[in-house]
Order: structure tokens, then sequence, then C-alpha cells
């Protein structure tokens, strides 16, 4: 246990940021698994509403992403590795789908 006031205080915010840290990341694979599931649906059947459910899905994952970027809860490489394996998915589907 801390003896400090200090270090006792430094526990309490490391556990707030902790507790913060850990609601953004669980987001962000949340809106991921939903925008996968898009994409599978509109790999299924593709028309121009399961293309918007894509396009929906997508920006709001590329929301959550960016704003955990910002608040330093992911570092700026995996955001951006984050959000090009989510176009990348969709890319896949749409050049396999033109073809």
């Amino acid at each position: 246990m801390a003896n400090t006031k200090s270090a006792i205080k430094r526990i309490k915010i490391a556990e707030r940021n902790r507790l913060r840290n850990k609601s953004y990341k669980s987001a962000v694979k949340t809106l991921m698994k939903k925008y996968y599931s898009a994409v599978d649906s509109y790999a299924a059947n593709p028309t121009p509403e399961s293309m918007k459910s894509v396009d929906e899905a997508m920006s709001a994952a590329y929301s959550k992403i960016d704003k955990a970027v910002k608040r330093n809860v992911l570092h700026s490489n995996n955001g951006a590795r984050k959000k090009a394996n989510l176009a990348k998915a969709l890319k896949k589907v749409t050049v396999t789908a033109a073809s």
C-alpha cells in the first residue's frame, strides 16, 4: 500500500484512467465487430440499403477510433491500423462483388 499522499493520489488517478481506457477499447471492439458483420451481410446480399448500413457502421467505428487516439487511449499508429483493416475488409468485398 502507498504511504505518501501523492502515491495514493496517483493510484486513484491510474485506476480512473484504466477504467476510462477500458471503456473506450471495449467500444472500439464492439463497433468494429458491428462493422464486420455489416460487411458480411453486404457481401451476402449487395443492396444499396446494406451498403448504407456499412457506411453508417464505418462512420461510427472511425469516429470512436479517432476519439480514442485523441484521448491517448490508443496509439496513433494503432488507430490507423484499425481503420486500414476496416477499409481493407470493405474493399475486398466490393472488388469481389464487382468482378
